[in-house]
């Protein structure tokens, strides 16, 4: 009797490839951001672009896919933190992992901005990732130590303002985040707290921002064309780099 697999489960040396392609690709782009091209990653994860080709037919989705990774990766971070006995330290070691992931990890910070956000296997990681968020967040407030007000989604947003504030001395001073990141969780505790002038983002909102995003995409326009099909791409990348 034939045995058929599932068509979502990979041979075991398909796999390997994939997560080797995945892993190759994450440290290309971190390092050179997502201007790296596909003939840079194939060669460091050690197969040819035709298995690139056979995972990934568009930039736009192996990025997609390091994305879900990321989120993932922080969204476990969160749940592994629901537990701890301090909630105001747990909600501030999470915002401390966000960032120190878009520190080490450029393209995760670009694509986290917009460039992948509307494959639907992100969307289900940010799901994640907010509940993680939120449930952290529910905690410190329950506890008093953060203002009532705050939420979920600023807790998503804010670790960027950390990020983006230090970005311009990254190259010289890379820790100092860390200032940026303490003066904002300063701003969360409940002493001194003044009503705030403008309502928490909502989900809703979130979601609708993803999709203005992806119906305003130019691939024209975008320097990175992480929409190009590789196999448009790849002759130029191959003959310039």
């Amino acid at each position: 009797m034939t045995r058929t697999s599932p068509p979502e489960r990979l041979r075991a040396d398909a796999a390997h490839n994939r997560r080797a392609l995945l892993d190759a690709a994450a440290a290309t782009f971190a390092e050179q951001g997502v201007d790296a091209s596909i003939a840079q990653i194939a060669a460091r994860a050690g197969i040819g672009k035709g298995t690139v080709f056979r995972h990934f037919a568009t930039k736009r989705q192996l990025l997609a896919a390091i994305l879900c990774d990321r989120l993932d990766e922080l969204a476990a971070a969160g749940e592994a933190l629901l537990d701890a006995a301090d909630p105001e330290s747990a909600l501030l070691e999470f915002m401390t992992t966000g960032v120190e992931m878009q520190a080490r990890d450029r393209s995760f910070c670009q694509a986290a901005t917009g460039i992948a956000v509307s494959d639907p296997e992100v969307r289900a990681a940010t799901t994640r990732l907010f509940e993680a968020a939120e449930a952290l967040t529910d905690r410190a407030r329950r506890q008093g130590t953060v203002r009532d007000d705050i939420t979920g989604e600023d807790i998503m947003l804010l670790p960027s303002a950390a990020y983006q504030a230090a970005a311009p001395l990254g190259g010289v001073a890379p820790d100092l985040w860390r200032r940026y990141l303490s003066v904002i969780f300063d701003g969360l505790r409940p002493e001194a707290a003044r009503p705030l002038p403008h309502p928490a983002p909502t989900s809703a909102q979130f979601t609708a921002a993803i999709d203005e995003h992806a119906t305003n995409s130019d691939p024209n326009s975008d320097p990175n064309r992480v929409t190009d099909r590789i196999t448009e791409r790849e002759p130029q990348l191959s003959e310039q780099q």
